[in-house]
């Protein structure tokens, strides 16, 4: 997997410039939950799609742009949690165990 580092609220500007040419999928981890390390390494596992920017949040450090996160795309704080961005809106968000590769892929084409 390819993470980009998200850990700036001014990425969230980038990440929805980037999703009108492409899909950006932002992962909100809790490195203090083992639902969100399973999640985390289900995804890890999976084949990652080529068509789609992949960015990793910790939101234990970074917190303030989890917020941002929330408030930008108008979704409910969860963790773990998926946001696949695209044309600058959030089009699909999912949580805990409901995150799969595979619905992922589903949500984006």
């Amino acid at each position: 997997m390819n993470w980009i580092a998200l850990q700036t609220a001014e990425q969230l500007e980038e990440i929805k410039e980037r999703s009108s040419a492409r899909p950006q999928l932002i992962f909100k981890h809790s490195t203090r939950c083992s639902t969100s390390a399973v999640v985390k390494g289900r995804l890890e596992r999976a084949k990652e799609p080529e068509a789609i920017d992949f960015y990793y949040l910790d939101l234990i450090s970074y917190r303030p742009v989890s917020n941002k996160v929330a408030d930008l795309f108008q979704v409910g704080h969860e963790s773990p949690q998926v946001l696949l961005i695209r044309n600058g809106e959030c089009v699909y968000d999912e949580s805990h165990m409901g995150i799969t590769m595979d619905d992922i892929v589903d949500a984006t084409f």
